[in-house]
């Protein structure tokens, strides 16, 4: 029993002396230290030696025990330290590095434009209005002095909603311009009344450079005792000029529009090509701005303000089409595109 154990010891503790890695340990448990192993064996044997040999020999076998299950313990241990220290070395960061800055989103150049926008005419006393993308033919048209058969609706192209529609409202339409704000502010806050309405709007458009399906309109509103067309070009030029932080030549011409009279057209030089001529401006050197004119007395009515009382004019421009001029855009297709190559610019 006493050479057993001996050649079992020297055997042990060269195996494990042996040992590269956790494969090479798992090895020497299974033979050696599980329930069916070298050692388990030993002791099963000691039970066939007699009463006399027991005693010196399973003293004997359970300090070889304990020394081999120490050595086993301590060569784990330094197995394990060197895989964590190799796994750390691999894994290692230098925390004194710069960090990667994190890609931040970027604000769509229509909404940069648009909160420009609309803090300026803050800024000259006006308030942000909002409404429905889907309206009703009353709201879209009616109200505005737009009766069925006139013929500014054929001129819109408009979408209607299959969907049935208020008796009294007419049918659902995505709205042609974001002037029925307009109409549901004046019935609910009456005048005076100074206000702007961004938003979105749709018409049947043949897409190109300057024209798409979807686009993004800025309508404006003041109504009060005393007002003029006076005022409607001192807020105009105001405005222009803190936008385009420059002067910006602009011209008057008359314009028709159901909702105004009179009315009238406001272009402004196309700085994209400097007046010398491009798809923008369909090389006549001016972009058309906005429409605008004194507010038709039909459309107070509707509005529920007196109009001997009360005057009042309205605009309407293309808020991408303002975009486009200031950030010298030549392809209207670009702002609704997606293309992140394009966006990353603002």
């Amino acid at each position: 029993m006493q050479e057993k154990l001996s050649h079992l010891r020297t055997e042990v503790e060269s195996a494990i002396k042996s040992v590269k890695n956790s494969a090479d340990l798992e090895v020497i448990h299974n033979k050696y230290f599980s329930r069916k192993g070298e050692i388990a064996l030993m002791m099963q044997e000691l039970g066939k030696l007699s009463p006399e040999e027991k005693p010196k020999a399973g003293q004997l076998l359970n300090e070889t025990k304990k020394h081999l299950e120490a050595l086993f313990e301590e060569k784990s241990q330094k197995i394990r330290a060197d895989g964590m220290a190799a796994e750390l070395e691999k894994e290692w960061v230098d925390v004194t590095a710069p960090g990667i800055p994190y890609k931040a989103g970027h604000v769509h150049p229509i909404s940069q434009v648009q909160y420009e926008v609309e803090e300026i005419f803050s800024s000259m006393g006006f308030s942000i209005e909002d409404g429905p993308e889907v309206e009703s033919e009353y709201y879209n048209f009616e109200s505005l002095n737009i009766p069925a058969s006139h013929p500014a609706r054929d001129m819109q192209d408009t979408f209607f909603v299959d969907k049935e529609g208020d008796s009294e409202l007419g049918r659902l339409v995505l709205r042609t311009q974001t002037s029925p704000v307009q109409m549901r502010t004046m019935q609910t806050k009456g005048a005076p009344l100074r206000i702007i309405v961004p938003g979105r709007v749709f018409r049947n458009e043949a897409t190109d450079a300057s024209h798409d399906a979807t686009f993004y309109q800025v309508e404006g509103l003041l109504i009060d005792e005393n007002i003029s067309l006076a005022h409607l070009k001192g807020v105009m030029q105001e405005f222009l000029s803190k936008l385009f932080k420059k002067n910006v030549l602009v011209r008057f011409r008359p314009g028709y529009f159901p909702f105004v009279e009179p009315g009238l057209e406001m272009d402004f030089a196309c700085l994209i090509c400097n007046q010398k001529g491009c798809r923008v401006c369909k090389q006549s050197g001016w972009v058309e701005f906005m429409g605008a004119g004194m507010v038709h007395p039909n459309v107070l009515k509707a509005g529920k303000i007196d109009s001997k009382k009360y005057q009042g004019w309205a605009f309407g421009f293309g808020l991408t089409r303002l975009v486009m001029m200031k950030y010298g855009i030549t392809d209207i297709r670009l702002l609704f595109g997606a293309d992140t190559r394009f966006l990353n610019q603002f």
